[in-house]
């Protein structure tokens, strides 16, 4: 606990411990929540017999005594294999999304009454507990892996949005940017309570990633061990492992966060004065209306949502079925597809930082104006991975050429968070953690239907089921970028300007 206090606001104080603590935190439920797509290819392996039931299981005690030859070790990795078809695998990847939908709004109004943290602990215990059931659950059948998923995703919403009502406690205005992104929530989750996005009006908006670090590297790390677990000790290991660190995690946190520095018995009097005198001298909003009516006549939103909705879309399906995709088609075992999988999102974490680093490069330096900028980093972010997406299934039989058009696709598509996806913050910084909010509500509508549709043509033949998954989405995107090309724009709106009142 000492390690974590400061006697002033340095990267040693006890508001940046938190902030590591936080980024745990996100980092396992992020795991928590892709570990189904690297288990999925043991879980429905093809290559095994499954009989008329839901499941079939191979009894390690009769296999030892016909083959008394067979290593140990593979023995072990020997579990269910279930009867699932694309489709169902389709509707258990987008059951999670349904789950987070339903708490966007409100989680940040429990948060306010019940406190932040009981929100977040409470969120990731049950997201941890219904990782360890998942295996167990799928014994029992389908549909309650759908059911366990759908609270997850709820669990996960719930934790997410929540936790930025303790920034509002903890975070200095000058620092919210740092702690923020050290946290890795990267605004990831805005919440959709007004009540909220008024509160947390940050001094300096952090970058909006759709694929923030703390996720990219969550990704990463599940895909890449993932495939590892499941060869040696078999795929209930994967969501075992993971959701015991998750309990770990959950009593780190309930014993070291709290709410208000105020009442942290830990914290040095001196970093507990400059949290309070700061956050006291900082200019407080008055409670607004949210102009719904003028929001809805505003084709440069429709343009942002339009964006998100195809950028989630290409994007879903790439966490999602990477590791089917490369399993099925490039014919690797799972420890070589869980690794495989896991570097694109070296790419993405890269192109995210590069593509802001250039934007703001370009804006410094008066090259491009704002408006110029947001649609040349949309341009690229939805024209190049669209471009790769449609090459892919002609170079399916170049195992090279494959792995780096799947590279290319997700660190491409990350240069959008220079483009439409910080958006909101020019036409309407007022209301940019509500607008926010409802631009992932699109994203999340299109990855609900990206992997229920992918999870349909796929079932009907795999090679040109692929083909038109890749196909649609390049549509998709096209569609998205020629509506925010055409409408999109950079300037504050009318409704969402400072009205100032002058009395007589």
């Amino acid at each position: 606990m000492v390690i974590f206090q400061g006697h002033r606001p340095d990267f040693c104080s006890l508001r940046y411990g938190l902030a590591l603590i936080m980024h745990f935190s996100n980092f396992t439920m992020i795991t928590q929540r892709v570990s189904l797509s690297i288990a999925i290819i043991a879980m429905v392996n093809s290559t095994q017999r499954a009989s008329p039931s839901n499941a079939s299981f191979e009894d390690p005690l009769a296999d030892t005594l016909s083959n008394p030859s067979k290593p140990i070790k593979e023995l072990n990795t020997r579990a269910s294999v279930y009867q699932w078809s694309p489709e169902t695998q389709g509707i258990i990847f987008s059951s999670i999304n349904y789950g987070i939908i339903l708490t966007l709004i409100p989680s940040g109004y429990l948060a306010g009454i019940f406190g932040a943290k009981q929100m977040l602990g409470a969120g990731l215990l049950i997201s941890s507990l219904l990782t360890l059931f998942t295996p167990l659950a799928a014994d029992f059948g389908v549909i309650l892996v759908i059911i366990i998923r759908t609270f997850q995703g709820m669990a996960q919403g719930m934790a997410w949005t929540g936790q930025f009502t303790i920034w509002a406690k903890w975070a200095p205005p000058l620092e919210r940017s740092k702690l923020t992104s050290i946290a890795g929530s990267g605004n990831q989750w805005q919440d959709l309570s007004q009540e909220f996005s008024v509160s947390l009006s940050f001094s300096t908006p952090t970058p909006c990633c759709i694929m923030p670090e703390g996720a990219a590297f969550g990704s990463f790390f599940i895909l890449c061990v993932g495939g590892l677990i499941s060869q040696a000790l078999g795929w209930p290991f994967i969501f075992y492992i993971f959701g015991s660190i998750g309990c770990v995690c959950c009593l780190l946190w309930f014993t070291v966060i709290y709410d208000d520095p105020s009442h942290h018995p830990c914290i040095s009097a001196r970093e507990k004065e400059y949290i309070v005198s700061s956050l006291a001298h900082q200019s407080s909003s008055p409670r607004r209306s949210v102009p719904i009516k003028a929001m809805v006549r505003c084709l440069p939103l429709w343009a942002i949502f339009t964006g998100f909705f195809s950028h989630f879309w290409l994007c879903t399906i790439i966490i999602t079925y990477l590791p089917t995709y490369i399993s099925t088609v490039l014919h690797v075992n799972i420890r070589d597809s869980g690794v495989l999988s896991s570097l694109p999102f070296i790419a993405a974490s890269s192109c995210t930082i590069l593509g802001g680093q250039l934007a703001d490069f370009l804006l410094s330096r008066s090259l491009l104006r704002l408006i110029t900028v947001r649609k040349l980093f949309s341009s690229l972010g939805l024209l190049l991975p669209s471009l790769c997406a449609v090459a892919l299934p002609f170079v399916a039989s170049s195992y090279v050429t494959t792995i780096i058009l799947l590279i290319l696709i997700p660190g491409t598509s990350n240069l959008c968070d220079s483009g439409f996806i910080i958006n909101t913050l020019d036409v309407a910084p007022r209301y940019a953690s509500f607008l926010m909010g409802i631009s992932r509500g699109f994203g999340l509508i299109a990855g609900i239907v990206s992997s229920t549709a992918t999870g349909f043509l796929i079932s009907q033949d795999s090679e040109t089921g692929w083909r038109n998954v890749f196909f649609l989405s390049a549509a998709v995107n096209m569609l998205g970028l020629v509506f925010y090309l055409t409408f999109g724009q950079a300037e504050i709106q009318d409704w969402a300007k400072e009205r100032t009142l002058t009395r007589l």
